[in-house]
């Protein structure tokens, strides 16, 4: 098996990607922009997926490539997907569930035009299209700390899945035949609304953590300070509001892959204990 490069891989899931190939004893060589600090254990290259130009040493003699792309502008990605398929006999592309996501719910039309591309691209291709990452409940770290989450749409179901098993997934796609074309949709076990995945957290750290329902104008106040887009703001509460009524899909897909169930969210958080403290 040829040289395996493998992006975003000092992200949630790209860490865990790099890490399962190496131990298993793989040609392994990590994309990051400051290769100084990233400290992977493997071989990591300096460039930006953005910039085309910078790619040229972390491609050469690459046979396959995980690809995560740093949405959500797909400023450079023709040239970038290009670039990847002059070396690459093939791609692994960390997306989105863009099909259950075709209303727009959430801010993910991004990974769309990225799957176009590299549909177009010559490489074969891989999609895996998870739904909502359980790590993104870390952004309720400091309030959970205090004993009371204060956000909204506190009934909205997801079936959030651990970046642990997206990235087994994608290490049994590197590694193994018959994905060619596929479009792989991952999810964890089961649904749990926003306010059952603030209880889970709490009782896994030994502490009563109440939910509180906050007002869609404060959140959005709130989020325009932190992320500065109203557009994205907006998909954002929008996507949360809809899975009140239609609550996020539950697939078999990581069973039926690595002939285990996906980890559940409770289990993800105590993976994840320590950055709750």
């Amino acid at each position: 098996m040829g040289k395996i490069l493998v992006t975003g891989a000092t992200g949630n899931v790209g860490r865990h990607v790099a890490t399962r190939l190496a131990k298993a004893g793989l040609e392994v060589r990590a994309l990051a922009r400051d290769s100084e600090r990233a400290q992977l254990p493997v071989e990591t290259v300096r460039g930006d997926l953005t910039s085309p130009e910078t790619l040229e040493p972390a491609l050469d003699g690459v046979e396959s490539v995980f690809l995560l792309w740093p949405g959500p502008s797909t400023e450079g990605a023709a040239g970038t997907i290009t670039a990847i398929a002059k070396h690459a006999r093939r791609v692994v592309y960390l997306s989105a569930d863009v099909e259950d996501l075709a209303d727009d719910r959430e801010p993910a039309y991004f990974h769309q035009e990225v799957e176009r591309l590299i549909r177009h691209s010559g490489a074969g291709w891989t999609f895996l299209r998870p739904g909502g990452f359980a790590a993104n409940t870390l952004m309720w770290a400091d309030q959970i700390g205090q004993g009371v989450v204060r956000w909204p749409f506190g009934q909205a179901a997801r079936s959030l899945i651990h970046e642990k098993d997206i990235a087994a997934v994608a290490v049994h796609v590197l590694t193994s035949a018959g994905h060619n074309g596929a479009k792989y949709v991952l999810t964890g076990p089961e649904q749990l609304t926003q306010a059952e995945q603030v209880r889970v957290i709490g009782e896994v750290l030994g502490r009563e953590v109440r939910w509180e329902e906050l007002p869609v104008d404060e959140a959005r106040e709130q989020l325009l300070a932190a992320w500065g887009d109203p557009s994205f703001v907006d998909l954002a509460l929008q996507g949360w509001e809809a899975f009140v009524t239609r609550p996020e899909r539950v697939t078999d897909t990581v069973e039926r892959l690595l002939g285990r169930p996906a980890l559940t969210f409770r289990r993800w958080a105590e993976d994840r204990a320590a950055d709750f403290s």
